[in-house]
């Protein structure tokens, strides 16, 4: 039997105890009541909502704030040079003392028989690009995936990496030094097993061959990161059920693993098909030479010669600006094409 003291102590306690209760529940009914004000006031709730996180999170912001002013600085803000397209610039003139002219420049260009030839090379170099560069970062990722010891998939994703973060300038010299039909090593050991030499970078049809090689060697350890990422948050289960189904590697690959990063594939794609009027000056100016011109007349190159070679700044604008919108259009198109196949896509 307790005694009055004690009997006391657990009254008072108990008392505590029910005031506490009183008062949650009163609390309890307050920040019920005020998230029905909240939610009857949509204004509120979003002002409320941008208050609080800009609060907790304004370091983040602060970090975010950095890109965002290299993007319009640098993106957005050279945007109002595009005026030049539709002028017949002169620098004596300045930007807005030059006479407007409106299409006249497109329809220069147009006349011009280096625009068809850039066209096509552009397109035939970017599609062959898009082809072999594109799908070897997949095969690549399916590969590394299969590699059971990880020390060395370690070694070789490295390996692998380390083109991509090479200049073209540089691999443009390594190239010369390797596939140069005069003195490279390649020649020389083809010469020394008794071949004849190979004009790798000398002769039209072997300078593409080159480029489209250089090109998947350099990119495709880079573009691996991605597709490896995909694969690794596949579900183990799945797998497993395949392997209880009887399936082996090759079939595990092409009915899980590819199915799987299909969404990645796809976005990645669009992406790529946007770029496929766009091509990369810095490949073509290292790897072209005087002996090799049947492909390396592109428009990023042609922008280059009307630009800052000839000072047609007016034509090369104008270049540019077609380049950029087929590329929009390009990339709207495979959004929809893909959104109507059944897939997400990019907008």
């Amino acid at each position: 039997m307790k005694s009055p003291r004690r009997w006391a102590e657990h009254r008072k306690a108990e008392e505590v105890i029910l005031q506490g209760g009183e008062n949650v529940k009163v609390e309890s009914a307050s920040v019920s009541a005020s998230q029905n004000v909240i939610a009857s006031d949509p204004k509120r709730k979003k002002n409320m909502g941008m208050t609080f996180y800009l609060r907790r999170d304004w370091q983040l912001y602060l970090l975010l704030m950095v890109p965002l002013a290299f993007v319009l600085v640098f993106k957005y803000g050279p945007m109002s040079g595009l005026m030049l397209a539709f002028k017949d610039y002169k620098i004596a003139k300045g930007f807005w003392g030059s006479e407007w002219v409106g299409f006249e420049v497109f329809q220069q260009i147009f006349a011009k028989p280096d625009f068809t030839r850039a066209v096509r090379n552009t397109l035939l170099l970017n599609v062959l690009d898009l082809i072999f560069s594109f799908t070897m970062p997949i095969v690549l990722a399916l590969l590394l995936n299969e590699v059971k010891s990880v020390r060395f998939k370690k070694i070789n994703q490295t390996l692998l990496y380390l083109p991509h973060f090479l200049s073209w300038v540089i691999i443009g010299a390594l190239a010369y030094q390797l596939l140069s039909e005069g003195s490279g090593v390649v020649n020389n050991v083809i010469e020394m097993l008794g071949g004849t030499r190979i004009p790798f970078l000398q002769e039209d049809n072997n300078w593409l061959i080159s480029y489209l090689a250089i090109g998947v060697w350099q990119s495709m350890g880079w573009g691996t990161i991605i597709y490896l990422a995909s694969i690794s948050s596949i579900n183990p289960d799945l797998y497993e059920a395949a392997t209880v189904d009887g399936a082996g590697r090759w079939r595990k690959a092409w009915n899980v693993t590819l199915p799987s990063i299909r969404v990645t594939i796809v976005t990645l794609l669009i992406m790529n098909l946007g770029k496929i009027m766009e091509g990369s000056f810095e490949r073509i100016y290292a790897l072209q030479n005087k002996a090799t011109t049947e492909f390396t007349t592109t428009i990023p190159v042609l922008v280059y010669r009307w630009g800052i070679e000839s000072g047609n700044f007016s034509r090369a604008t104008a270049l540019g600006l077609f380049q950029a919108v087929i590329g929009v259009v390009l990339v709207l198109a495979a959004d929809r094409i893909a959104k109507k196949l059944g897939e997400d896509g990019l907008i």
